[in-house]
């Protein structure tokens, strides 16, 4: 699945929106205490639950589904096959929300039994058929007839709204069962290691389109009404009940074969299939790629990728019906901007990837959920590298994940990547930056370390041992360990069942010819320096590179205690040495004073390659922002960038001074800090222009976004000008602004605008056909700063005009815009908690919602009047959060008030010393 943190590459970054994992840092022994005095240190105990009992299960479900599309219910008709292992008489299955009307068993070739009695167990989302006779070992049909409803909470068998091109309202019946929601849809075995194929049928209105899984094998008129068809699908594979999804609405495709003979369509809205084409040739490049990387066919004859109008996650990798989000998947080629097309190629090539990490081969329990979404996550960048070479999709990695998931990580409320997972209502919570993210950057260094021959090799031999099996993270460990004749299993435990990451400190001495580096690895805490009794220990791949050839590890070694000296040969005096080439291995570095400087030109000159600068600014900053080094010496090495041309680069600069600007909006020296990125961003602002020039590509289109958008939320005088002339254009017809520009120009005259502006932008949503536009929108409209204004974007949130998915995006706009916006988000959240909580039923979006809108406070009893609103609105999926957003708030405030007044005497003095123009 792709979550919703992923949906966001945006062209420019707004502090609390695109970055949902921001964190802000103290001292750590004063935060803990702090901590515990909020009852903030440590998760609550876990909810009891069992696994459901092994005595039946099923061989195949026989499955059909009578959907109503206006009274929004379904009835439905299983019949199973299933396997008595133990003589029994009950059968425990899941269900949820789902009204049993009869149930039977028929042991092969003896009389059918009636079940006596169905016993509902709410809580853990079970049924117990009980039978009047002992149900002996052997194998039977179980028969269930049943019935549900189509819901609205974006969940299990849900209605989805959308417009026909006329106009009208109508519904379409779509589905989301990962992680546990299959039992919303039909009584089963809805664990993923209890494997089955599949038969289904729907019967639908005859004017309707009905997918599955896997192809149309029949279709006839349905006897019992002549406006409706029975279709039936081929059966599955043997797969898991998460995995399983049914469509039913109107669509139109486009098609294509790939190379591999398999047939690839793209389902968009009616009249958008243009939409579709951009997908389609992603996905048809995708599948052959995967077939030769891991060796192995894609195993079924189709695949169809969806475009979903209410949908929860970015996408979700169903086998061989791959549902998204519109924004994932649907490009027009004349309106979608540069960021979309990106942001579409690496959810496809996420989801692809499922199709055989993930669906072929499947997570034991969902403690193993990393090893899916990490590893998808890593290779959907593999993929897009291969497509489009030209996106240095790479870099981007370390901006878009690798650092989002340190900021996470370095939390006393982290979590290791393997969590212990028991109750349903815990599964949501783990969908998150570390079982993505950290997930997918530990897999990066693990292939780094490993070399790309005898990871492909050992992720054939996994593939194909346990291909329509189960497997746990210890059984991929042991293929790479068997291909590569690596400790691997030792390696990647200390990054995987504990959670955090390094810090690893270095100083340097010139002994001759020869550099003689002393490394020290200590646990980094986001609150400073680790002060528990023993120290976590990581075995952590080290590269080392040097100004004699910075693109080339000089020397490789895997440090495996908690401190080593290593000597680097022929090193010459003024040759500056750097840790962690290329920004690969998961953790943070401090280089002593002497050594940091010899790197500092390095990033003048550009004689650092890009991801390096990158990873040096960003250590730096995040050694801040813990309270290791002052946020001024930082802000010194960020003037150092004054000629980087890269756009990733740029990217993670303009993240972490969004990070610092909301830290200062609590302050009364705002405008100051505006005034230095002003600073910052003009000379590359004047270099990019607003038009592109001949032979720019696809990373300048990113760039100027970011740098317009940056520039023009800051107040630059130049760029607001020329945003509200083209604004005007815009609205008027003149001019139609492109689509890379849209984002930014929309920014800068919300922010700088009036009543005014905002109903023009409301407008433009109104008006807008696509997706994208809409939500291009919905994301700026927090911007605004007239608190009346405000109120008004936080009422259209919940709105008929939003779609229930992107409300959670316009409401962290309000809170990540201003600081009266960030309280006006906040108290809107506790005057609407019931419906906003009902409307997301405690999936991930709750969690989202919860990070985007509290996070950015500063002040230490906000983190009080946080816990104690869920404690009396309790919601269980987003604990985790929950405690990780008031520890963010402590340390907020900590580097306030640590680093402050520093700050505010560095930007006077830098101002006094700058020319007046």
């Amino acid at each position: 699945m792709a979550s919703l943190s992923m949906d966001c590459s945006p062209t420019f970054c707004v502090p609390g929106l695109w970055n949902p994992f921001i964190i802000f840092h103290s001292r750590s022994s004063r935060r803990r205490r702090r901590l515990h005095s909020l009852g903030l240190a440590a998760m609550p105990e876990k909810r009891p639950f069992e696994r459901l009992p092994a005595d039946v299960s099923p061989i195949n479900y026989s499955l059909c589904l009578k959907p109503d599309l206006l009274d929004f219910t379904f009835e439905g008709k299983l019949e199973a096959a299933a396997q008595v292992r133990q003589a029994t008489n009950q059968i425990v299955m899941n269900c949820a929300d789902i009204d049993i009307i009869t149930a039977s068993y028929a042991p092969e070739g003896d009389e059918e039994i009636h079940a006596t009695g169905f016993n509902y167990q709410n809580e853990d989302e079970k049924v117990t058929l009980s039978f009047p006779s002992t149900l002996q070992t052997g194998t039977g049909t179980l028969k269930i007839d049943f019935v549900g409803e189509l819901n609205d909470k974006m969940k299990g068998f849900y209605r989805s709204k959308y417009t026909t091109p006329s106009g009208e309202v109508r519904y379409a019946a779509v589905t989301q069962f990962e992680a546990t929601d299959a039992r919303r849809a039909f009584p089963c075995w809805d664990e993923p290691a209890i494997k089955a194929t599949f038969d289904i049928s729907l019967v639908v209105p005859k004017d309707r389109v009905a997918l599955s899984n896997m192809n149309v094998i029949d279709r006839k008129p349905y006897p019992d009404d002549e406006n409706l068809v029975e279709v039936k699908f081929a059966r599955t594979p043997v797969m898991s009940t998460y995995l399983v999804a049914f469509v039913v609405g109107e669509y139109d495709f486009v098609e294509t074969r790939s190379k591999d003979g398999v047939c690839v369509r793209v389902y968009t809205p009616v009249g958008k299939a243009e939409q579709g084409k951009f997908a389609l040739e992603v996905a048809a490049k995708t599948l052959p790629f995967y077939k030769d990387y891991f060796n192995v066919p894609y195993p079924l004859p189709k695949i169809d990728l969806i475009a979903i109008a209410d949908f929860a996650a970015g996408a979700m990798e169903n086998w061989g019906l791959v549902t998204y989000r519109e924004t994932a998947l649907l490009i027009d080629p004349k309106n979608s901007c540069s960021s979309s097309r990106q942001w579409v190629a690496l959810v496809v090539g996420h989801e692809l990837a499922h199709q055989w990490f993930g669906n072929l081969v499947t997570m034991e329990w969902w403690t193993h959920l990393w090893l899916n979404e990490g590893f998808a996550s890593w290779i959907e960048y593999l993929c897009v590298d291969h497509c489009f070479p030209e996106y240095d999709i790479w870099t981007q990695f370390v901006s878009a994940d690798y650092t989002r998931a340190q900021e996470l990580d370095a939390l006393d409320n982290s979590h290791p990547i393997e969590v212990s997972v028991g109750h349903p209502s815990e599964v949501d919570e783990i969908f998150d930056a570390i079982s993505y993210s950290k997930g997918a950057s530990v897999i990066r260094m693990l292939h780094d370390y490993i070399g790309d021959k005898d990871f492909k090799k050992g992720m054939n031999m996994y593939l194909t041992k346990f291909q329509q099996k189960n497997a746990a993270t210890e059984d991929l460990w042991e293929s790479l360990e068997n291909a590569s004749g690596k400790p691997i299993a030792a390696v990647m435990n200390t990054w995987t069942k504990q959670m955090g990451f390094p810090l690893i400190y270095v100083e340097a001495e010139q002994v001759e010819d020869d550099r003689l580096l002393r490394l020290s690895q200590k646990k980094f805490c986001a609150g400073g320096s680790y002060v528990g009794e023993d120290c976590p220990q990581w075995m952590v791949p080290i590269t080392i590179s040097t100004s004699e050839d910075p693109n080339q590890a000089k020397l490789k070694i895997l440090m495996d205690k908690p401190e080593m000296n290593v000597v680097l040969k022929n090193v010459k005096p003024d040759q500056w040495v750097k840790l962690n080439l290329g920004t690969v291995g998961f953790y943070r570095t401090q280089y002593s004073s002497a050594m940091l400087e010899s790197l500092l030109p390095g990033i003048r000159d550009l004689s650092l390659p890009p991801v390096d600068r990158l990873g040096l600014q960003n250590d730096l900053f995040s050694l801040a922002r813990a309270g290791i080094i002052s946020t001024v010496e930082v802000l010194k090495v960020m003037e150092a960038f004054v000629n980087e041309p890269n756009y990733t680069v740029w990217s993670d600069l303009s993240c972490n001074l969004g990070i610092l600007s909301t830290l200062l909006s609590h302050t009364d020296f705002y405008e100051e800090i505006q005034e230095f990125v002003k600073d910052v961003f003009s000379p590359i602002g004047e270099r990019l222009g607003w038009d592109p020039k001949p032979g720019e590509g696809h990373l300048d289109a990113l760039l100027r976004g970011l740098v317009l958008g940056k520039l023009g939320k800051a107040g630059h005088k130049a760029t607001l000008e020329e945003a509200r002339r083209r604004f005007k254009d815009h609205v008027e017809g003149k001019q139609i602004l492109s689509a890379d520009l849209r984002s930014p120009v929309y920014l800068t005259v919300l922010k700088h605008g009036d009543g005014t502006t905002l109903d023009i932008m409301l407008k433009l949503h109104k008006q807008a056909d696509m997706q994208e536009e809409k939500n291009r929108i919905e994301r700026v409209l927090g911007a605004t700063l007239l608190p009346d204004l405000i109120q008004k974007v936080l009422t259209f949130a919940l709105s008929e005009e939003v779609r229930p998915q992107d409300t959670v995006s316009v409401i962290g706009g309000v809170a990540g815009g201003s600081k009266h916006g960030r309280k006006a988000a906040w108290k809107f959240i506790k005057d609407n908690w019931e419906e906003l909580y009902n409307r997301y039923q405690g999936g991930f979006l709750i969690s989202r919602l919860i990070k985007l809108s509290v996070e950015g406070f500063a002040v230490d009893k906000m983190a009080g009047e946080v816990k104690a609103f869920f404690e009396s609105h309790p919601a269980p999926s987003a604990e985790r959060t929950i405690q990780q957003c008031c520890e963010n708030i402590l340390l907020n405030a900590a580097w306030l008030k640590r680093d402050a007044e520093s700050i505010h005497q560095y930007l006077l003095q830098r101002k006094a010393s700058l020319p007046t123009v």
